[in-house]
């Protein structure tokens, strides 16, 4: 875990974070405004275990691709897990 925030970088950590909060924004806008901490905490959830995962797994694109990967990863896996969250908890 601590090679990963090296490889990603402080920067990229809080942007993680702010991609996940805004997920779980707009999930908790969507559902009329209900349960937004909620949303907001697994949208983070989702968004730093993407990347996690998926260097893992080996996928070698994280390294290639730079943050701009990482960035949307972490939007593609917070959108994910929040959409989940909705469907369990709505």
């Amino acid at each position: 875990l601590e090679t990963f925030f090296e490889a990603v970088g402080w920067v990229s950590l809080i942007l993680l974070i702010l991609i996940g909060l805004g997920a779980g924004y707009i999930a908790s806008m969507i559902s009329g405004g209900r349960n937004r901490a909620k949303y907001m905490v697994i949208g983070v959830l989702g968004a730093l275990m993407a990347p996690l995962i998926a260097g893992l797994l080996g996928v070698g694109l994280l390294a290639a691709g730079g943050v701009l990967i990482v960035l949307v990863l972490a939007l593609v896996g917070a959108v994910v897990l929040v959409g989940l969250a909705k469907i369990i908890f709505d």
